[in-house]
């Protein structure tokens, strides 16, 4: 284990991409903002996997994150000049590519920089399949890091690694070092979605300047313990609700698995350090599983979408009408897509002031393994109603050929058939053995709840947002949605009132779905996970929010009965409801 006595300043890593396709001078923002020691990108998700694995296709030499490239034009230089390392996913599927890449660049623009990657995410791909890549964890960066480099490209690793990597080369920890690798997988997964952890996709954002958030900067220690701030003047803010928030996303229950460690997310300890400042402590980890995610993705086939603009009178007969003559046009052409599927959204209000606010949106999505069944029989069908269907008939655009979709699938593998080889920046590589110690993932004890409130008192109808925030995202085809009280009474109530059934009145959708609640009591948390509700995951478009991000606040918009004296007394951070 590795001593703390006289162990060097704490690591200050920050973010500057939370996702393929995020602000584009946040880079340069990081870089000059404040002092770092380390600067992180993420640019991977399950989607931008199927991207990149498409965009392989077309070019064998791609297959990375191109933005990145253009962000280094001037970054590097800047990098350079502050002594700042750069860690980065951005390899995506091929990331002797962007090395080769980030070289290249480096020469041109007259920076010296040593680049070295990670390799060995890529697996063989099963037949039927376009990617297929495992998530590793921080060694392999850490090799890079104790090497020189800097800059380190990697491919599919876990989020979290673009900081526990960094961390495990700066303090020097090892394999077993489970409870500071686990404070670090912690810091990380607030750093990885960049602003969400400062302002950004909060659910009481009317109480701070959100217009442009900064991103994320986490002090690491080296007992692993670590502050989340942000850069001095920058937008947006760090609070306990900003990070619980954060912690609550695409998580689950207690044990937080990954290849490195597994954290005990129901010990995280959240204490205010001063304005903008919130640490991080008391973490515990476990040994990491004896296997390795892997994420496969595929073509699915392909989709289309019309959506009906329905306006005024008798909104529920015009689209019954609109869907029968669909119907009658789809058989009579032949070509019947495998799925349809059909949506009223009523948008309309009466007596409405503007033609768009007396407008519902009827909105047609259709799924077939063949092109030509949801694209010219579908964009068809469309155009010909045009004049012989309900008055006022528009759509909000033309109908189109057809779009392919993406299937994303989870398998695990022995970790020990999974290599893991950093490339060092003078060309050698070393293969990083798996973790000798491992542990079987099991869920942790659900704990005892918080005793309840004692005399609730009298009861009034109000959302659920006057006393809690929410965070949800997507994993696969499950959705996420982590729930906070603010205070400890709203807690006590929360804890007792929200169940399972509860939810699933709340979120009629969730009925007839697995639903799994999680009570996470120091950060006062519920983590709900909803099995199959985004169908096949995000690339399969299967739902009107297909990563789920707005299912907490739809929970949070929903009334049911609230004592009055938590209404009046419970604080929120803005006057929500």
């Amino acid at each position: 284990m590795t001593s703390t006595t006289d162990a060097p300043g704490p690591l200050r890593i920050g973010n500057a991409s939370g996702f393929y396709g995020d602000r584009f001078d946040a880079v340069r923002e990081m870089l000059t903002g404040g002092p770092l020691d380390i600067l992180t990108g993420d640019y991977l998700a399950e989607l931008t996997m199927l991207i990149l694995g498409r965009s392989r296709l077309k070019d064998p030499a791609r297959g990375y994150a191109t933005t990145f490239l253009r962000q280094l034009e001037e970054g590097l230089g800047l990098a350079h000049e502050r002594g700042v390392k750069i860690v980065t996913n951005a390899g995506g599927l091929n990331p002797a590519g962007l090395a080769d890449a980030v070289r290249e660049l480096a020469q041109k623009v007259g920076v010296p920089v040593r680049v070295a990657h990670v390799e060995g995410d890529s697996l063989p791909v099963p037949e039927g399949f376009l990617t297929a890549n495992a998530y590793l964890g921080g060694a392999g960066i850490a090799a890079c890091l104790t090497a020189g480099a800097d800059v380190v490209v990697t491919g599919r690793v876990t989020d979290a690694a673009l900081v526990t990597g960094p961390a495990a080369a700066r303090f020097g920890w090892g394999p077993g070092d489970h409870d500071a690798l686990a404070g670090a997988v912690v810091a990380g997964h607030v750093l990885e979605c960049g602003t969400q952890a400062t302002g950004g996709n909060y659910a009481f954002f009317r109480g701070h300047d959100l217009r442009r958030p900064g991103f994320p900067v986490a002090e690491i220690h080296a007992d692993g313990s670590s502050v989340i701030t942000k850069h001095d003047g920058t937008g947006g803010v760090v609070d306990l609700g900003t990070v619980t928030a954060q912690l609550l996303y695409e998580t689950g229950g207690a044990r937080y698995a990954g290849p490195d460690v597994t954290a005990r997310l129901d010990t995280v300890r959240l204490t205010t350090d001063g304005p903008d400042r919130v640490r991080i402590s008391g973490v515990r980890g476990e040994a990491p599983p004896p296997t390795v995610k892997v994420g496969l993705n595929r073509l699915g086939g392909w989709r289309n979408e019309v959506v009906f603009v329905v306006t005024g009178l008798d909104i529920e007969a015009k689209a019954q009408l609109v869907r029968e003559q669909f119907a009658d046009a789809l058989a009579r052409s032949g070509a019947e897509p495998d799925e349809v599927r059909w949506e009223l959204s009523r948008t309309d209000r009466a007596d409405a002031a503007t033609e768009e606010t007396a407008s519902a949106l009827l909105r047609l999505v259709v799924r077939d393994r063949d092109q030509e069944t949801v694209g010219r029989a579908v964009s068809g069908a469309a155009i010909e109603l045009a004049l012989g269907s309900y008055p006022g008939f528009h759509v909000t655009a033309p109908p189109g050929k057809g779009t392919p979709y993406g299937v994303f699938e989870a398998r695990y593998v022995p970790a020990g058939e999974v290599p893991h080889i950093a490339v060092l920046p003078d060309g050698r590589r070393e293969s990083l053995a798996p973790p000798v110690t491992t542990q079987p993932l099991q869920d942790a004890e659900e704990p005892p709840l918080p005793p309840s409130l004692p005399d609730p008192g009298p009861t009034r109808s109000a959302p659920l947002g006057r006393i809690a925030g929410a965070r949800s995202g997507d994993k696969g085809g499950d959705a996420n949605v982590g729930v906070w009280a603010v205070g400890d009474d709203a807690w006590r109530w929360l804890a007792h009132e929200l169940t399972v059934e509860r939810f699933r009145e709340l979120l009629p959708e969730t009925a007839g779905l697995t639903v799994v609640r999680h009570v996470l009591p120091n950060l006062r948390a519920l983590n709900f996970t909803v099995h199959g509700l985004l169908g096949e995951g995000v690339a399969a478009q299967h739902r009107f929010d297909p990563q789920a991000k707005a299912v907490g606040e739809w929970l949070r918009s929903r009334h049911l009965p609230i004592p009055v004296a938590l209404l009046e007394t419970v604080h929120a951070p803005e006057a929500n409801a």
